[in-house]
């Protein structure tokens, strides 16, 4: 598997998601242990799910040159970044 190594000015979204991402996942566990209500509960974690989704298509949009290899045919490059987008959904 090939290294991803994003500019910082790529990467600093994707950070920012995932934190935010986190704050929301610790908003949803404290909600369960006081018992909120389970549409609430579950309206909070589809967006943790899209917050999450989200940092990961950016990650793959942002590193896409960078993730095909040099040494990688065309048509494996394709099916292999097929299989990571696939993989987020």
């Amino acid at each position: 598997m090939s290294a991803v190594h994003l500019e910082s000015e790529d990467l600093e979204p994707v950070i920012k998601r995932l934190r935010r991402a986190q704050g929301q996942l610790a908003g949803v566990l404290n909600m369960i242990a006081e018992g909120r209500d389970c549409g609430d509960v579950v309206t909070q974690l589809a967006a943790v799910s899209k917050a999450i989704d989200r940092a990961g298509f950016t990650m793959i949009a942002a590193g896409l040159q960078q993730c095909i290899r040099s040494d990688e045919d065309e048509t494996d490059a394709r099916l292999r970044l097929e299989k990571m987008f696939m993989a987020l959904s």
